[in-house]
C-alpha cells in the first residue's frame, strides 16, 4: 500500500506529494534512468526536450511493465533536464504531469543539469515503483 503525504505546514506542491510511504513487505522496483533512445538505440527528438521527455516516459512505461508495475504505482522520481532555463524545465514537467505519474501524486525532484550520458540527451527520469502483489518477474 502507498500512502502519499502532502505536509499541511509546507507550501503545497503543484502536482506531486512531499513524501510517499510504502508498507514493509511490499515489493519495490528501483528503475535505472529512462533515456530518450528508441529500441534501436537512436536518440529521439534531438534538440527537443519535450519530445525527449515523451520518449523517456514511454520508455519508463516499458520498464515498469517489464517488472509488473505501471505509472500509477510510481512512488518517487528524479527528472533530469539539461537546461538552466525554468521554462524548459516546466515544459518537461508538463509532459511528466500529463503522463499519469501525477495521478498518485508521486514524490518528485526536478533538476536542471549540465549534461547527461548520451550525446544530445536532454532528459532522463529515474523512478522507484511498487510492484503490486502477484505481479512482476
Amino acid at each position: 500500500m502507498i500512502h502519499r503525504v502532502t505536509v499541511p505546514t509546507l507550501f503545497p506542491p503543484p502536482t506531486y506529494s512531499h513524501a510517499s510511504v510504502v508498507e514493509a513487505g511490499t515489493k519495490l522496483a528501483f528503475l535505472a534512468g529512462s533515456v530518450p533512445l528508441d529500441a534501436d538505440g537512436k536518440l529521439v527528438g534531438p534538440g527537443d526536450a519535450v519530445r525527449q521527455a515523451e520518449q523517456v516516459v514511454a520508455n519508463l512505461e516499458e520498464q515498469l511493465r517489464a517488472v509488473g508495475s505501471d505509472l500509477s504505482h510510481v512512488v518517487s522520481t528524479e527528472v533530469y533536464v539539461v537546461s538552466t532555463e525554468p521554462a524548459v524545465l516546466s515544459a518537461v514537467w508538463d509532459v511528466v504531469e500529463a503522463s499519469g505519474l501525477s495521478v498518485g501524486p508521486h514524490s518528485s525532484t526536478l533538476l536542471g543539469v549540465a549534461c547527461l550520458g548520451y550525446t544530445g540527451q536532454l532528459v532522463e527520469i529515474t523512478a522507484t515503483a511498487v510492484v503490486p502483489e502477484g505481479e512482476g518477474s
